[in-house]
């Protein structure tokens, strides 16, 4: 049987890795797309970089700063970069799938929405917070200034447009009630494969 594709997403400060944490703990399956990218950029993207952009491979591996520069300086970096990037991810994606072996997988996928990644996935989940909680918890990282994470947030699909796209939705206001609304959601997918 095919594993159930559930997409899991959520906006900066939301609750998106502690949620797939929970999924993680309860033995599911999750597949990172940051970390299919670091991978990706680590060693099977490296060649095609040092083809496409030289400057981009810095000590054997893709440098973020370097792809960042090139996106500031030429405005048809970004399009260069996602159809080199995307496929691979795509592809990526696709081969966690056929080594899953398990009835629930999840897809951890920042810009779900945005690039139609929903439409691979039999359901979607977003988890939610409160802006003020969602400003809070991302200050508190102390890993960027205020007007960074407003950048970020703009550049984002508001949370009421997800709120609308989503199957699920989890609001992420404690570590307890996140963690059971996850076993419910998992006890809930499980009851509708075998109806």
């Amino acid at each position: 049987m095919k594993p159930f594709r559930l997409g899991l997403t959520g906006s900066i400060g939301m609750g998106k890795s502690t949620t797939a944490g929970f999924f993680a703990a309860a033995g599911i399956p999750v597949w990172d797309a940051d970390a299919a990218v670091h991978r990706l950029y680590a060693g099977p993207l490296v060649e095609a970089f040092g083809a496409l952009h030289p400057p981009a491979v810095r000590g054997g591996a893709v440098d973020r700063a370097a792809l960042r520069d090139w996106i500031a300086a030429d405005a048809l970096a970004l399009a260069r970069i996602e159809a080199l990037v995307h496929p691979a991810v795509a592809e990526d994606r696709a081969a966690f799938l056929r080594g899953a072996g398990v009835d629930i997988v999840v897809f951890d996928i920042p810009l779900l929405f945005e690039k139609g990644t929903e439409t691979e996935m039999d359901a979607t989940l977003l988890v939610t917070a409160p802006p003020a909680l969602q400003r809070a918890r991302v200050l508190a990282r102390g890993t960027m200034t205020e007007a960074q994470f407003e950048t970020i947030r703009a550049r984002q699909m508001p949370d009421a447009e997800k709120r609308s796209r989503a199957t699920h939705i989890i609001e992420t206001l404690g570590l307890e009630a996140a963690r059971a609304s996850v076993l419910a959601l998992i006890g809930y997918i499980r009851e509708g494969q075998h109806a």
